[in-house]
Order: C-alpha cells, then structure tokens, then sequence
C-alpha cells in the first residue's frame, strides 16, 4: 500500500512537472513572438522618424527663407548696424586715460596689476588695468573726478562725457572705455552651448549663434526664446529666425546677461539615438525568450 502510495506521488508531480514545462514553453513561444513583433514595428517607426528628420532639415533650417529682391529695401528702412550696448549698473569697465603729458594724466588711471599665466609651460606675466564696477545708482567713481553717472550710455558717450570732465584739468585728454564683463548666454539646441562675450560694443541674435556654431538640425529656428532683464524685471520675446520681420525686434540685438534658449523640434523627442535604444531592450529581451525556449525544448527532447 505504502508503495503504490509513493508511485502515485511520484507520477503525480511528474505529470505536474511536465505540465507547467509545456506551459511555460507555449509562454515563452508567445513572448518571442511578440518580441519579434516588436522589433519589426519599432524597425519600421525608427525608418519613419530618419525620414521624417530628413523631411524636417530640410524645409525648416533655412535663416530668412522669406527675404527676397522685393523686402530688401523695407529692411534697410529699419535696421540700425549701430546698435551698442548701453552701461548698466554691475558692469565692469576698464577706462584708460591719456593725453599729451602723461605725467599730468597718470592720477586719472587706477592701478596697473600684473596676472601670471600659469596654464602654460613657462610662467608669463601680463599687465593689466584693474575695473570700474558700476554701481546700483549707475554711478562709478574714478581718480580725482569723483562721481560720474553713466548708467544708460554707450561707451563713445561714456569716453565724452568723461573727457568733458577732464578738459579743465588736462591737455587734450583721450578716454576709452571698454566692457570687461559683458557677455550672453547661449543654451538649448545649439554645437557648443556656453557664453559669448560682447567684446565689440554690440553683438546681434546670429552672431552669438554662429560663435557656440549654430542651431543643431534638432533645433527650431521659428522659436528662439531670449529672457533679459529690464528695470529689475524679467522680460521674455521669441522670435523667428526664418521670417524678415526679425531685424525690427529690439531683441534681435542682444544686451549684457541677455539668455537665449534654443527649442528643440518634435523630432528630437524621437530621435535615432533613442530608437536606438529601445530596439537594443527588445532585443535583449527577445533573445532572453528565445533562450528559454531553447532550453524548455531540450528537456522536452531529453523526456522523449
């Protein structure tokens, strides 16, 4: 009794052993199918998007596409190639006087400090001036002179009405004042997103494009998003780099701690990268299937 009792157990788990296997088996049978399934359906949307990106560069990533022989002169009427930066509270400036006698003219200059490059192989050392900073009132104090208003000047401005003050004191006095710590910052789809000094006087919209090297082909050109600050207030204005009516925009010549954004394009959020990436999981995971399938059905064969 007790014997016939162990050959039931014993055909018992036997018969559930080999159950669940054949399950498992059709199981895994229907996970490779579906993953290969998959693979071909994410295939083909990968194809799609390759397409679809081409598509995209090619009609959109054109500057100015809507300027022509007819709108040229209507442009002219209101672009203005001497728009400088003005001087706002913050900025640094370095402001180097001179004149006939240089004796005469020496208390009117700050200190000259000497810097050493230690980023190369030799020790080099560099004079150079120190700063103005411009303070919350937009005044700056300099040698002898005292206070002096300069907030909202350009710098030839700045240079007369700093030479009208020396006039009095000395012989044909030379100013010239330069911006040390204008600069912009460039992000979103563009080569090399950073800063760009404004070391010119000015600097427009596709001349800080060009010096981070362009938009990326995911980048859009109809939505550049450039945030500035006026008056203690954030102001925000996009533009279209591909219509004409962007030179009349006050934006399209970028001031100091100007940022500029870049959007990236619909095809970015589909990018090959990223099919890339899920066709490499579904492959992992089919070939997981199909080894289980491999090894249910050698014990199925051994059993045989």
């Amino acid at each position: 009794m007790e014997r016939s009792s162990f050959f039931y157990k014993k055909h018992y788990f036997f018969s559930f052993f080999l159950h669940m296997s054949k399950k498992s088996c059709t199981f895994a049978r229907y996970l490779n199918h579906i993953m290969q399934k998959t693979i071909k359906i994410l295939g083909i949307l990968a194809l799609v998007a390759m397409v679809t990106s081409s598509c995209v560069t090619q009609k959109k990533m054109t500057y100015l596409r809507e300027i022509n022989e007819t709108s040229a002169d209507s442009i002219n009427k209101y672009f203005q190639p001497s728009a400088e930066i003005t001087i706002k509270p913050g900025d640094a400036l370095t402001i180097f006087v001179t004149g006939l006698d240089h004796e005469a003219v020496a208390p009117y200059n700050l200190s000259t400090v000497t810097v050493n490059d230690i980023t190369s192989t030799q020790v080099r050392t560099t004079p150079m001036l120190l700063t103005y900073r411009v303070d919350e009132a937009g005044d700056i104090e300099m040698p002898v002179l005292g206070k002096i208003h300069i907030e909202g000047l350009v710098r030839a401005e700045a240079e007369e009405l700093i030479k009208s003050r020396l006039e009095s004191q000395v012989l044909n006095p030379m100013v010239q004042v330069n911006l040390t710590n204008a600069r912009v910052s460039i992000l979103g789809e563009v080569a090399r997103p950073g800063t760009v000094n404004i070391s010119q006087g000015r600097l427009t919209l596709l001349e800080a494009l060009a010096a981070v090297g362009d938009l990326t082909p995911y980048g859009r050109r109809d939505n550049v998003l450039i945030s500035r600050e006026v008056e203690g207030k954030m102001e925000f204005c996009r533009l279209d780099l591909t219509k004409d009516d962007v030179y009349k925009s006050p934006y399209y010549y970028l001031q100091q701690n100007d940022v500029v954004y870049v959007s990236p394009n619909k095809v970015r959020s589909v990018s090959s990268s990223n099919v890339g990436l899920w066709l490499s999981t579904v492959s992992t995971l089919a070939s997981a299937a199909t080894v289980i399938v491999t090894v249910l059905r050698y014990s199925e064969d051994r059993k045989k």
